[in-house]
Parts: structure tokens; C-alpha cells; sequence
């Protein structure tokens, strides 16, 4: 459906109030207690409208990872900065990434109590995550080639997959922390980028080399099979 030009179409600000009411029901209500009945009546909409749009609850919070993903991608890619470190621009897009959550740090516990599910469509390693996934690694796979002294080979190719893990471990922090403005965290990011540098640097020496292809291989063992097959 379109509108006159310039204007948002009724139909993506459907989808987004959708997502809106959900989130905040989650929040309030519980992720388990809400209904897609619920969503639609409290979005004013008919549950029809509401399927039309997605399929179930799932379908909208893989809706959110996605906003996530675009609005985190736009917030580091121009605070990247060409043949820098590696540690310097992965500590900016893992900065951008607490900025693009910070809003949903209320919701961030209960979602997490759903994704640890290891049947959850919403996972984050679910095959239904593979979009928002492939996003995430994408990012980061762009701060590697950006960056100067990265390794070459297998390793450079799973590099970005082993950022996500990271980045998904400091999500996890994220989620935890009670802090003012989650600080804690933002300290955790400011250690673990040089941490993580320096140890991608070893991979120049013989025994860093060696350690971190056991690690690729480990990586190669349990990702989703739809990751294995190259850098997004």
C-alpha cells in the first residue's frame, strides 16, 4: 500500500505499532501470558490485521531483531574509521550495539528467558534467526576488512562469527546489568575489545595460529549449518 510521497505507508506503521504493543506487553504482561488476541486488541487492531501482518508472536520479535540489526548497522558503519585496529573499531561497534539496545533493556530479561530455550524460534542460533544473524556477523565482518593486521585464510573468514559470539556474550552481560546506563557493561566493552585485538594478533606467531584454527574448527562444529558456509 502506498502513500503520498514522504509520508510513512499505513501499512509499515501497522507493522510497527504491532511491534510496539508487543514489546511493551511483553514487558508488563510476560512474553508466555501475552496472546496475539492480546497484541491486536491493545494495537486496535482486528487479529486478523494482526496475522496478516505475522504469524505469530515469534514472527514479531524476529520483527524487532531485524530493527535492530538495520538501526544498529546505521549507528557504527559511519563511526568506522579505515585501517584502524581491530580493538578500535570493534569497541565502536560493540558501543553502537549497547546505544541501538539501550531502549529495550526493560524487555531484555524476559527475552532472554525465552531465547535460552533450545527449541525457541528466537533463538539467536534458531534457523528462523538466520536473517538478523547473518546481519549481526555481516557488521562485523565489515569492521574486519576494515581494520588493519587481520588475519588472511579460515581464520579471517570465521573472525566475525567468533565477534558475534562475543557480542552475544556481552548482550547477555547487558541484559544483567542494573547499573546506571548499564556502566558495568560499557567497562566490559572498553577491556574486551583490546583483550580480543591482541589475541586476533597472535594468530601472526606459530602458536596463535595454531590455537585459534582448533577454535575455528570448534566454531565449524556447532554453528547453525546455514553459517558454515562463508562470511554473509
Amino acid at each position: 500500500m502506498s502513500t503520498t510521497k514522504g509520508r510513512i505507508p499505513k501499512s509499515a506503521q501497522t507493522r510497527a505499532l504491532l511491534v510496539d504493543t508487543a514489546l511493551r506487553l511483553f514487558r508488563e504482561e510476560g512474553y508466555h501470558a501475552t496472546t496475539m488476541r492480546r497484541i491486536a486488541s491493545a494495537a486496535g487492531v482486528s487479529l486478523g490485521n494482526a496475522y496478516y501482518y505475522f504469524d505469530g508472536k515469534d514472527a514479531l520479535v524476529q520483527e524487532l531483531y531485524d530493527r535492530i540489526q538495520v538501526e544498529h548497522r546505521d549507528r557504527a558503519l559511519p563511526r568506522l574509521v579505515e585501517q584502524a585496529p581491530l580493538a578500535t573499531n570493534l569497541r565502536t561497534v560493540l558501543h553502537a550495539g549497547l546505544d541501538t539496545m539501550a531502549p529495550y533493556h526493560s524487555f531484555g530479561a524476559t527475552m532472554l528467558a525465552v531465547a535460552l530455550s533450545p527449541t525457541a524460534s528466537v533463538s539467536p542460533f534458531s534457523t528462523a534467526s538466520a536473517r538478523p544473524r547473518e546481519a549481526a556477523t555481516a557488521l562485523m565482518e565489515y569492521a574486519v576488512r576494515t581494520s588493519k593486521g587481520t588475519p588472511t585464510g579460515a581464520i579471517r573468514t570465521r573472525l566475525p562469527h567468533l565477534l558475534w559470539l562475543a557480542y552475544l556474550g556481552v548482550t547477555v552481560h547487558w541484559v544483567s546489568d542494573q547499573t546506571p546506563e548499564q556502566r558495568r557493561t560499557r567497562d566490559l566493552v572498553d577491556g574486551l575489545a583490546p583483550v580480543i585485538g591482541k589475541a586476533v594478533g597472535l594468530t601472526r606467531i606459530p602458536l596463535g595460529r595454531s590455537l585459534a584454527t582448533d577454535v575455528v574448527t570448534l566454531l565449524d562444529r556447532v554453528l547453525p549449518t546455514s553459517d558454515q558456509n562463508g562470511t554473509p
